[in-house]
């Protein structure tokens, strides 16, 4: 692998390249991924990507099985419905942090930009790409929060989430749009109980039509 990425190390390249297509559903669930190919393709040994295939494992993204290989995550509605109680645990809390950072002077730049980006991509009618620049929504509100802890847990979380979106792009987007933006308001204020209640209702609110929508391509439990 060569070009722009060329001042991240290997394994990290490769990570990133799998991981994408496994959100775009060029790697669908249950699609085995060989070495030798992804090897040639990637034109490196096997050793960098015997270091990002168990970060993939880590993050969700495959099982690494027993005369397998490494194989892509099959998702159920209960893995759906554990994300959504995982989250509902943690992101409200970081909407409460950042709103009392925000309160103490705490910048609010990089949330205000991805939902400038938001607004701009579906003003120009683009739903592909609005699934990123919502994941990286919810991850700037997280790093808003100033938890070092926190921040490192829905890093390796993210991704799923990011994956979530993408399974549920069709999704009306201007309906988040606008519950982004009363969160934003939320946290502006400073207010640090109001920005959790925002969060909390902002994705406990999508959990019932994103299961809707899963329940008839994914089984109900593996």
């Amino acid at each position: 692998m060569a070009g722009g990425l060329s001042d991240v190390p290997l394994p990290k390249q490769i990570y990133s390249v799998i991981r994408e297509r496994i959100i775009s559903g060029a790697y669908p669930p249950g699609s085995r991924l060989r070495e030798r190919e992804l090897s040639q393709e990637f034109d490196v040994s096997r050793v960098p990507l015997r270091e990002a295939l168990p970060q993939l494992e880590w993050d969700g993204f495959i099982q690494i099985l027993p005369r397998r290989g490494a194989v892509v995550t099959q998702l159920s509605l209960r893995d759906i419905e554990e994300l959504f109680d995982v989250r509902l645990a943690l992101e409200p809390y970081a909407a409460r942090c950042a709103a009392e950072n925000v309160a103490r002077g705490a910048s609010m730049e990089a949330l205000l930009s991805t939902m400038a980006r938001t607004e701009e991509l579906i003003g120009n009618d683009e739903p592909l790409l609005i699934p990123a620049v919502n994941a990286r929504f919810h991850m700037d509100v997280v790093e808003l929060s100033d938890n070092k802890l926190l921040v490192s847990v829905m890093n390796s979380l993210m991704g799923r989430v990011h994956w979530l979106f993408r399974l549920t792009w069709h999704h009306n987007p201007a309906v988040s749009c606008a519950a982004h933006r009363e969160l934003v308001e939320a946290i502006r204020s400073g207010n640090g109980r109001l920005a959790e209640a925002s969060a909390f209702a902002h994705i406990e609110h999508g959990r019932k039509p994103t299961l809707e929508r899963l329940a008839p391509s994914l089984p109900a439990t593996l």
